[in-house]
């Protein structure tokens, strides 16, 4: 570990391990030892074996499966860090659970995503770090500082380098809920928009039915955008559709691709040329060829490099390019 970082660790659970390590060589350094394991009767273990004390420490963990182990590991490394006399500690969360249930979408339902907030400041974290949230509203579950980082800066060079700007290409927000982020992105392409509005049938809630399509496709190269994959229905069918009115082609941009069940066959069998994605989520083993992983690792060591260093994050990462960052 460099001089720099000498009052710095970086420990990882079992969901985010190769991008902790990636973030840690970005920023000279390495990962902190520990262990996340299980006890023989399914406990998870979590032993940190390096002094913390006084130190900013950073915990990885996403959740690409097995959500409540992962949870669990993250809660007890936080508590672990705690109880060694840690500093700082900060929860660095690339993909936050359980963030679909934010609210209470039908009777006798929880919230979870605020449960899951509530016990991670429980357990004592002072600060969480987190990418392209669900729902933004999450944010306000937190009473202690918490890192929102934007998708924009991971893929907006991209979007540029293949050509998808200008006349020539449309911004498709696959459902209703998409269509601030294909706003956004199309505003910083200068492309046009298109929308697609959906269903989801009462009898299976993570399926997906188009309903109608709205915007011009005709000729045009086509960008399906949204903030994660889970099961693939929504973007797959999307696809199809934006093909049947008559683009020439369809690529798609996801932060986090969950791809749950059979998505990643649905991906790889569909009218998806390339589908862009990132690194929050672990790439599946199976993931198919025409998935493109671009990894966050460099935005994460530099918000992480900010916070240590007590600067700017937003500012720095250009999360409001006119300058009235915080």
């Amino acid at each position: 570990m460099g001089p720099a970082f000498e009052d710095m660790n970086i420990f990882s659970g079992n969901g985010s391990a190769t991008l902790a390590a990636d973030v840690a060589a970005a920023l000279g350094s390495r990962l902190s030892e520990a262990t996340v394991g299980k006890w023989s009767n399914d406990e998870v273990r979590v032993q940190l074996h390096e002094n913390v004390r006084g130190n900013d420490v950073f915990i990885f963990q996403s959740f690409p499966n097995e959500v409540s182990d992962r949870l669990i590991e993250m809660w007890l490394m936080i508590d672990a860090a705690k109880r060694a006399s840690a500093g700082r500690i900060t929860a660095v969360i690339p993909w936050y659970p359980y963030s679909k249930q934010e609210r209470k979408f039908r009777g006798r339902e929880p919230i979870s995503a605020r449960l899951v907030a509530d016990l991670t400041v429980s357990a004592g974290a002072d600060r969480v770090v987190t990418m392209d949230l669900h729902e933004g509203a999450i944010q306000g579950f937190f009473d202690i500082p918490m890192d929102h980082l934007p998708h924009l800066p991971v893929f907006l060079d991209v979007f540029r380098n293949e050509g998808l700007t200008g006349d020539n290409a449309v911004i498709v927000a696959p459902d209703a809920g998409a269509v601030e982020r294909a706003t956004e992105i199309a505003a910083r392409l200068g492309c046009g928009i298109a929308v697609i509005f959906k269903r989801h049938p009462q009898e299976n809630v993570e399926l997906a039915e188009v309903v109608e399509t709205v915007g011009e496709l005709r000729g045009k190269r086509a960008l399906l955008v949204d903030d994660f994959i889970l099961g693939g229905s929504t973007i797959v069918n999307a696809a199809e559709e934006v093909k049947k009115a008559g683009a020439t082609e369809v690529r798609a941009c996801v932060t986090h691709a969950i791809m749950s069940g059979n998505a990643t066959e649905l991906i790889g069998n569909s009218e998806i040329s390339t589908l862009y994605t990132t690194d929050t989520i672990p790439p599946r083993p199976d993931v198919p060829d025409n998935v493109r992983v671009v990894s966050v690792a460099p935005l994460l060591a530099e918000a992480i490099q900010c916070i240590h260093e007590d600067r700017s994050v937003s500012r720095l990462l250009g999360e409001i390019e006119d300058g009235n960052g915080d």
